[in-house]
């Protein structure tokens, strides 16, 4: 039989957390001296405690732990255990990945600061006809299903595409929606052809624009949406219609999200 202490030592668990163990029920002594309440195990309680120690290592809580053990060996019951903690920690990867993107994001936005400077300028986008869908999608990211439809309804029509050809979608919500969001996606075109179940051809009116280019991800965007606002106000300037993002470079034409230029567009009046 072992001391408490001499236990500690051989399976490298610390006297204060094998107390805590018998406490809970996942490592009780082998025997209790009535008298002295002295704690003694055997020699064959250190393989528990090596399992308890590198389950502890895959990240099971001690409650887990507990539940383990009292199925140990039976490979069915073991192996639930293993699928539901790997699908944990695939979970938990994958958000720690998406978190690593935005802090790299963020400091690159940090190193470019100093150089950033977001001009506003007045300007008209003339009059233009365009393939429209306008329709509610999920969320903001999901914007692709929009030109999905576009590309998939038009395919076979040989669309002339108007010089320049802008890309754009507007954006109808007057306030950030967490689902359920109102846009309309369009490209301008010359030529005239029929509407088919989403897709309408239409005229857009000219439309007198606060716009602010910029390169860069659509990270940035946010900020750019704030210099343009600010810029309005401190110019007596106020919104007249649904802002868009006029897509110069997108990912259409590339992947390097620090290649994409976007014009953020916001149709205005004088105060």
């Amino acid at each position: 039989m072992l001391k408490i202490g001499e236990f500690s030592k051989l399976s490298r668990v610390s006297v204060r957390m094998l107390r805590h163990y018998d406490e809970i029920g996942l490592l009780k002594p082998a025997e209790i001296d009535r008298f002295t309440d002295y704690r003694y195990y055997r020699e064959d309680q250190l393989p528990r405690a090596g399992r308890i120690a590198a389950l502890k290592e895959l990240g099971f809580s001690l409650a887990d732990i507990v539940k383990i053990l009292e199925v140990y060996g039976d490979r069915e019951q073991m192996e639930a255990f293993f699928s539901a903690r790997q699908r944990e920690l695939e979970a938990l990867s994958a958000e720690t990945a998406r978190k690593l993107a935005l802090l790299d994001a963020a400091r690159k936005r940090l190193r470019k600061e100093e150089n950033m400077n977001y001009n506003v300028t007045i300007k008209t986008i003339p009059e233009r006809y365009a393939a429209t869908v306008h329709m509610t999608i999920p969320h903001y990211e999901d914007e692709g299903m929009v030109w999905g439809i576009l590309l998939q309804e038009t395919c076979r029509m040989n669309l002339a595409e108007a010089d320049p050809c802008l890309c754009a979608v507007s954006f109808f919500d007057q306030e950030y929606k967490e689902e359920n969001v109102e846009l309309m996606a369009w490209k301008t075109v010359k030529g005239q052809y029929p509407d088919t179940e989403h897709v309408k051809f239409r005229t857009l009116p000219a439309e007198t624009v606060a716009s602010c280019t910029y390169k860069g991800s659509y990270t940035l965007i946010t900020e750019v949406y704030a210099a343009v606002i600010s810029w309005m106000e401190a110019n007596g300037y106020e919104p007249a219609g649904p802002m868009f993002n006029i897509y110069h470079v997108s990912p259409h034409e590339t992947q390097n999200p620090d290649e994409f230029v976007t014009e953020v567009c916001y149709p205005v009046k004088k105060k």
